[in-house]
């Protein structure tokens, strides 16, 4: 069975190395190991010990990006490829004059690569939306955005808790306030139908390491007027003919390539390619309503073992993992790594990340396991001994 065959949930399972051995609840943080990246790594390896290694490679990052924009409904010359989020959100402000609209909006709960990023724009103020301790509602944005904002920064599924937010509700007013909207969609590419249009936001920024089946090492900027002022971050691929190598001209082209800096990790590229095909042959709509499903049933499963699980208040509130509460996070993940379950520890909480290829029985495994963490370390959930 070929990568563009499958089409359901379930046939994404057999993609996997080792279908029936453990589970991996860790999407949110790493992609499992596929058969189509293993076979993309091989190809690299055979286009590398050839000549014309660089075109062969270039051609996967014009297919890398194709098939990126299908996924976002966006136009091939509204995506740059960069090496991280934290570059593509540099990439993002770095060309704004911080003037009378100078305030960045963000909150608590952003990845700390981007928050860092915004704290660090010279002339840039950032404000914080929600709590201290990640709490979130799309109203925390709204009652913020001020004439003073200028850029709004918004997780589309936050990493810790998995909070969904009404992005294009955030976004309508922040265009009414004449600010721009960046979108981290790296919890949610991959698990749920994004669509640019849809969410109204200027830039949206995902990886190729998570839910999107590829290795780390690569990301993709969406930006809706890429024409604008040019960053300041730069490199031989962000020039109108990097083929020229001209080193005393620094011009721009008029679309999204004048974002990237310099050459893409190969073996990321050809990843992603692979990656991406798997996703583009899933129907994102009926995935999602598989996670739901799946996190549901942990939810209930949980909850029964008297365990502590911060949970939006409806399902489509709702991410594609759950925050299981857990002070000693790490302590329980290498437990249940030792177990053939692959779990995401993250700042108090242990991450049950759900996608296609998860079962009931990777629930159940994941239960149990927990329960006998319970038992043999005697610790109470949320982690007091």
């Amino acid at each position: 069975m070929s990568a563009t065959t499958v089409t359901e949930p379930a046939s994404l399972r057999q993609r996997l190395t080792t279908p029936t051995v453990g589970a991996h609840l860790a999407a949110c943080s790493i992609a499992p190991r596929t058969l189509d990246v293993d076979q993309a790594l091989a190809r690299m390896l055979e286009d590398l010990s050839r000549p014309g290694f660089w075109q062969a490679c270039e051609e996967q990052v014009t297919k890398a990006r194709r098939a990126f924009a299908r996924l976002v409904s966006a136009d091939v010359d509204q995506i740059a490829i960069l090496p991280n989020a934290s570059v593509a959100a540099h990439q993002a402000a770095s060309g704004r004059r911080w003037r009378r609209a100078r305030h960045i909006l963000t909150t608590p709960a952003e990845f700390p690569g981007i928050a860092h990023t915004w704290l660090s724009q010279p002339g840039a103020r950032v404000r914080w939306c929600g709590t201290t301790g990640g709490e979130l509602t799309t109203g925390d944005y709204l009652s913020q955005i001020t004439p003073r904002t200028g850029l709004v920064s918004v997780p589309a599924v936050t990493y810790r808790d998995a909070i969904v937010l009404d992005v294009a509700r955030i976004a309508d007013a922040a265009h009414a306030a004449g600010a721009a909207v960046f979108v981290d969609a790296y919890q949610a590419a991959g698990v749920m139908p994004l669509d640019v249009d849809a969410l109204r936001c200027d830039y949206l920024v995902t990886g190729t390491g998570k839910y999107l089946l590829g290795l780390p090492g690569l990301a993709f900027l969406y930006i809706r007027h890429p024409d604008g002022p040019a960053p300041t971050l730069t490199g031989w691929l962000g020039r109108t003919d990097p083929h020229a190598f001209r080193a005393t001209v620094l011009d721009s082209p008029p679309h999204a390539r004048r974002y990237e800096t310099g050459t893409p990790a190969a073996a990321a590229i050809y990843a992603a390619v692979a990656g991406l095909s798997l996703i583009g042959g899933l129907d994102l709509r009926q995935v999602r309503h598989c996670t739901q499903r799946l996190i549901a049933a942990a939810t209930q499963r949980l909850a029964a073992q008297g365990e502590i699980v911060r949970l939006a208040s409806h399902a489509d509130a709702q991410g594609a993992h759950l925050a299981l509460v857990e002070s000693h996070a790490d302590a329980l993940a290498a437990w249940l790594g030792q177990r053939g379950i692959i779990a995401a520890p993250r700042n108090g909480v242990l991450r049950l990340a759900m996608h296609a290829y998860t079962t009931a029985g990777d629930i159940d495994a994941a239960c149990e396991a927990i329960a006998a963490y319970r038992h043999r370390s005697r610790t109470r959930p949320g982690g007091a001994r």
